[in-house]
């Protein structure tokens, strides 16, 4: 690039972490043509993808400011009950459990439960429109798999059917783990660990709960989730399933729905309500792909195609919305110092920048969900005890539980 040169940025994946990406590049960076990349065609209806998704409010806060929230489809957690399902204590008068309330933290909500389709159709929605209005710079590829990406000097070369140069690429498709894993990384560039464990994912109807409450119940199996949905038709309580459970001995796969629902109601604590039904269940192996390093070249990785997380913590995508972000403002910094200086931009420490600037907070997670995922698989005794122990030490600690919360709204800082 020349100081009088844009930059051209291509971005390969359309989910939510690409769509953010792509609209904070378009506002931030006015000069730069941006060209995103997806396989899927831009006609097709994304909007009745029923996969459900956990957002915390800084994520929130973002999408607000794209323009991209729908506030009547998404489902306010006010309240995260974290406990273990006895025994585990022994004689202790500690309850083995956390609570984390909106109230006590002074915001509206702690985050918010939607759709994949419910935050990718405003989205793409939003996009589509800017790149209506500026179509000389703002790109949509759709409908056009990138089949390979080569480091070139001072960019990098994209084969779409056509190839083509830009200065920087960004890798933002992701994937579950067995999506990840399939895809060579090149000697030491991942880190990967299967846990051997399933995910059951579906919807549960309850009765008696209370709405806003998200809970994570961890069991001798594993940890079981219920997030809260919006009501259904008929004005019915309903929640997000995540039941995980071992992969090589699975308590779930023969169950049929009746069992199902009878085992779900011997896991939750009873402020849950009751479950009265359960949707046909889906399910997915879990495990660990986490890029050592985001950025190879003038390719950089974010969101799931930085780092596939067990679902423990349901920060994945928040992640990849930080990744972002960070990336669009270091762009915006670099580019504007560079128009001052009447000099080429460095690309190249900007990517640097964003390489240090996300390794606390990605790292930070990452240790955090792969030690509670791997604590399952551990058969030290007294092991259920001793995390049943720090949860409810935890409660009783408002300043580390107060941080606690902050960091799930926002990330590291």
């Amino acid at each position: 690039m020349t100081p009088d040169q844009p930059l051209h940025l291509a971005i390969v994946g359309a989910g939510p972490a690409g769509l953010a990406l792509a609209l904070l590049a378009a506002r931030s960076l006015p000069d730069a043509q941006v060209s995103l990349f997806d396989a899927r065609p831009a006609d097709r209806d994304v909007s009745a993808d029923p996969r459900t998704l956990a957002l915390a409010l800084g994520s929130v806060h973002l999408l607000q400011r794209l323009g991209a929230w729908d506030a009547t489809q998404a489902q306010p957690i006010d309240e995260v009950h974290v406990s273990q399902q006895p025994p585990t204590l022994g004689s202790t008068l500690l309850a083995p459990q956390v609570r984390l309330r909106a109230a006590d933290q002074g915001v509206p909500m702690l985050g918010a439960v939607l759709s994949y389709g419910a935050l990718v159709a405003p989205l793409q929605r939003v996009w589509e429109a800017e790149a209506a209005a500026a179509p000389q710079r703002l790109h949509t590829r759709f409908g056009t798999p990138v089949a390979a990406l080569k480091d070139v000097p001072h960019g990098v070369e994209l084969d779409a059917g056509v190839a083509e140069r830009f200065d920087l690429a960004v890798i933002a498709e992701g994937g579950v783990f067995a999506d990840r894993v399939a895809v060579p990384a090149g000697r030491g560039r991942r880190l990967a660990h299967d846990y051997g464990q399933t995910a059951w994912v579906g919807t549960v109807t309850l009765e008696g709960g209370r709405p806003g409450m998200a809970v994570e119940r961890f069991t001798r199996h594993g940890p079981a989730a219920l997030l809260p949905l919006r009501p259904g038709i008929d004005g019915g309580q309903r929640a997000a399933l995540v039941w995980c459970v071992p992969g090589d001995d699975d308590p779930v796969a023969e169950l049929d729905d009746t069992q199902r629902v009878a085992v779900l109601n011997t896991l939750f604590p009873p402020e849950v309500g009751r479950v009265a039904a359960v949707s046909p269940l889906k399910h997915f192996a879990l495990g660990l792909a986490a890029e050592r390093t985001l950025v190879r070249g003038r390719q950089i990785r974010i969101g799931n195609a930085a780092q596939t997380l067990h679902p423990v913590a349901g920060q994945g995508l928040n992640l990849g919305l930080r990744d972002a972000y960070a990336l669009a403002e270091s762009l915006r910094r670099t580019t504007e110092a560079a128009r001052l200086a009447r000099r080429a931009p460095d690309l190249d420490a900007a990517l640097r920048q964003v390489e240090w600037q996300r390794a606390p907070d990605r790292w930070a997670m990452i240790a955090a969900t792969d030690f509670l995922a791997r604590s399952f698989t551990w058969q030290w005794p007294g092991m259920g005890a001793a995390r049943g122990l720090g949860l409810a030490l935890l409660d009783k600690l408002p300043p580390v539980k107060k941080a606690l919360a902050r960091q799930m709204m926002f990330g590291r800082r």
